[in-house]
């Protein structure tokens, strides 16, 4: 049996009909996709509840965590967009070393 995982497009949803109604318009191409992926997340937890403080961003960095198919996209992101690694790890606000450590398991 796989892992569980959460319904962020039915727990976002519910977060914006009780809490931020106001923000649906903003939010609701990206409630409207089949699945979300972690950028997306990260976008919909941006649009939300706006750029969260240096301590609670600290706080979440050691909690998140990438699928295979989440970290390719990043990476396919990087080579699109001609990024170096500080550039795409400053953009995703991940570590260098993190980058660097994925292009190295899932590129060569």
């Amino acid at each position: 049996m796989g892992k569980l995982i959460p319904d962020y497009k039915r727990i976002y949803n519910d977060i914006i009909v009780k809490e931020f109604p106001e923000k649906k318009d903003s939010c609701q191409r990206l409630l409207q996709k089949e699945s979300l992926s972690v950028v997306d997340i990260m976008e919909l937890n941006e649009k939300i509840f706006g750029t969260p403080d240096r301590e609670a961003f600290a706080a979440s960095q050691r909690h998140r965590s990438f699928r295979k198919k989440d970290i390719l996209k990043i990476l396919d992101y990087q080579k699109k967009n001609k990024l170096n690694n500080i550039q795409l790890a400053s953009h995703f606000k991940l570590s260098r070393n993190t980058v660097t450590k994925w292009r190295k398991n899932f590129l060569i």
